[in-house]
C-alpha cells in the first residue's frame, strides 16, 4: 500500500475546527447556569472522560456554526474523493464527534472519547495502532500532545506552527503542513475591543463639569480610573464573547470576533478575563474606596447583563443605559466631586436612546433577511416601530433635561453667562434626530457610540456643544 493510500486519521480540536469542543461546551454549560461551574469541578474529580460525558449529556453544540479550518476541510475532501479512507479521531466526546462527522460528510468512521476513556495522546495512539497496526496510518494533528501519535504514524499532516511541523517530520516524515499563524497583536486588540474604550471617556465628564480640568492631580486620578475601567470592561468583553459564541457566529459582523472566528483560542479568553480584572483591581488600589465600590457595581451589573439581562426585553436597554451612566458616577467618585442630578438625568435618557438604537439596528438587519426574532434577545421585528418611538422620545427628553439644567440656579453660580449654552440644546436636538434618521435608513453600525465617533455630523455637533459650554464659562 502506497503512503498516500494509507488511512488518513484526522484530529478534531484545533485541526478540523479552530476551537476546542470541551471549552465550547463548558461555556454553554455555565451560560445556562453559572453555578454549573461547581458541578464541572466535581465531575472532573471523576476523570476528564467523566467531565466530557457529563457536559455532553447536558449541552448541545450547533456544529454547523463552528469555525472549521477551510484548508483542512478541502484537503480531507480531496483525499476522500481520491478513494482514501478517512477517519475522525478525537478526544472530544463521541456525541459531538458523530454530529460533526454527519454534518461534514467527510469521514468513513469516528473514534472519540466515551464515558470511560478520554481518547487523547497515548490512548489515541494505542487505539489507532490496534486498529491499523504500527505505522499503517497517516495522522493529522495540531499540538504537542499529538507527537505521541506521530511516533507510531507513517507520516504526519501538521496543522500548526513551523516548529511543530519540524518535530513531527523528525518522528515520521511530513505529508502536508497546513500553517496556522500565531494570533497577531491586531487580533488581541480586537478581542480586547480597545475601540470600545472610548466609552470610558465618560469618566472625564465630572472633571470637566466641575471645571477642574486644569487640576493636574485630578487629571492623573481620572486617567488611572480610565485605565482601570477599560481593563475591567475588556475582562467583561472576553467573558461576554465566550458566552455568546454561537449567537455571534450567526451574526453578520459579530461572527468575525476573534473567539467566534477561532482566530484566538478560548483558553486565552478564559485565562485573560480574570487577569484583566486583577490588573484593574491593582490600579484601583491607588484610587478612592468610592471608585472601587462603583467599579465593583459595574462589574456585577455587566455579569448580570451577560448572563441574563440582555435577553430580557427593555430590561437590557435600561441596563445598558445604566452601564454608561455608571462611568460618569465612577469619574465623580475617582476625583471626589459631588454628582449633579442634572448630569445623571441627562445621561440616563440620552444613553437609553442610544441603547434602544442598538436593538433597533439589530432588528432592522433581521427585517432585511426576513427573520422574525433577534437571536439571543427577546425582541421581534414587529417591535421596530415601538422601539423607534421609545428611543426618539428618550433622546428628546435628554434635550429637555439639558434645557432645564441651563436654566437652573446651580448653573448661574458656575458659568459667567449661561445663556450662551442655549444653542447647545438646538445642536443636541438636531443630533438626536440625525442618528435616529440614520438608524431608520439602515445606516447605523451595531454600536451607535462607535458610529458617532466616525460620523462627520456627530463630530461637528460635539465640537459645537463643547464650544457653547466653553463660551458660557
Amino acid at each position: 500500500m502506497s503512503n498516500n493510500k494509507k488511512p488518513l486519521v484526522v484530529d478534531l480540536d484545533g485541526t478540523l475546527i479552530k476551537t476546542d469542543l470541551l471549552l465550547e461546551s463548558f461555556m454553554l454549560l455555565i451560560r445556562s447556569n453559572p453555578f454549573n461551574a461547581i458541578y464541572a469541578i466535581l465531575w472532573l474529580l471523576g476523570g476528564k472522560a467523566n467531565l466530557k460525558a457529563q457536559i455532553a449529556r447536558r449541552v448541545d453544540i450547533p456544529v454547523q456554526y463552528l469555525p472549521y479550518n477551510d484548508e483542512v476541510i478541502q484537503y480531507v475532501r480531496q483525499q476522500r474523493e481520491e478513494g482514501r479512507e478517512v477517519i475522525l479521531a478525537t478526544a472530544s466526546h463521541s456525541r459531538y464527534a458523530q454530529s460533526i462527522s454527519q454534518h461534514t460528510g467527510l469521514f468513513d468512521d469516528v473514534l472519540a472519547s466515551d464515558d470511560k476513556v478520554n481518547l487523547s495522546g497515548a490512548r489515541k495512539r494505542a487505539a489507532l495502532t490496534e486498529r491499523y497496526g504500527e505505522g499503517n496510518y497517516v495522522y493529522a494533528g495540531n499540538a504537542n500532545v499529538d507527537l505521541k501519535v506521530w511516533q507510531h504514524s507513517d507520516s504526519a499532516v501538521v496543522v500548526g506552527s513551523d516548529g511543530l511541523a519540524k518535530k513531527a517530520e523528525a518522528l515520521c516524515g511530513l505529508e502536508r503542513h497546513i500553517a496556522v499563524a500565531m494570533p497577531s497583536a491586531k487580533v488581541v486588540i480586537k478581542a480586547l475591543r480597545v475601540h470600545q474604550w472610548v466609552k470610558n471617556a465618560l469618566i472625564f465628564i465630572p472633571l470637566l463639569t466641575a471645571h477642574q480640568f486644569q487640576n493636574v492631580q485630578m487629571l492623573i486620578t481620572s486617567l488611572l480610573a480610565f485605565v482601570a475601567f477599560s481593563l475591567c470592561a475588556s475582562s467583561v468583553y472576553f467573558l461576554n464573547d465566550l458566552l455568546d459564541l454561537n449567537d455571534d457566529r450567526q451574526h453578520a459582523t459579530k461572527k468575525n470576533r476573534p473567539f467566534a472566528a477561532g482566530t484566538l483560542s478560548l483558553l486565552a479568553g478564559i485565562a485573560g478575563a480574570p487577569l484583566l480584572l486583577l490588573a484593574a483591581i491593582g490600579i484601583c488600589l491607588f484610587l478612592p474606596v468610592e471608585f472601587q465600590i462603583v467599579l465593583a457595581v459595574y462589574y456585577v451589573l455587566t455579569l448580570a447583563y451577560s448572563f441574563k439581562l440582555k435577553r430580557l426585553v427593555m430590561v437590557d436597554v435600561v441596563a445598558l443605559a445604566s452601564l454608561y451612566t455608571i462611568r460618569i458616577v465612577a469619574g465623580a467618585a475617582a476625583i471626589s466631586v459631588a454628582l449633579s442630578f442634572w448630569l445623571l438625568s441627562f445621561s440616563i435618557f440620552v444613553f437609553l436612546s442610544l441603547a434602544i438604537i442598538k436593538r433597533y439596528t439589530e432588528l432592522m438587519k433581521l427585517r432585511t433577511k426576513s427573520a422574525t426574532k433577534a437571536l439571543g434577545r427577546g425582541y421581534q421585528v414587529e417591535d421596530l416601530e415601538l422601539l423607534s418611538s421609545l428611543g426618539g422620545s428618550s433622546g428628546y427628553i435628554s434635550v429637555l433635561v439639558l434645557a432645564l439644567y441651563i436654566n437652573s440656579p446651580e448653573v448661574k453660580g458656575m458659568y459667567g453667562d449661561p445663556s450662551l449654552m442655549w444653542p447647545a440644546c438646538l445642536v443636541m436636538l438636531y443630533w438626536v434626530s440625525h442618528i435616529w434618521i440614520i438608524a431608520h435608513r439602515g445606516g447605523m453600525d451595531d454600536d451607535p457610540i462607535v458610529f458617532a465617533l466616525k460620523d462627520k455630523a456627530s463630530i461637528i455637533c460635539g465640537v459645537l456643544i463643547a464650544g457653547c459650554m466653553a463660551l458660557a464659562v
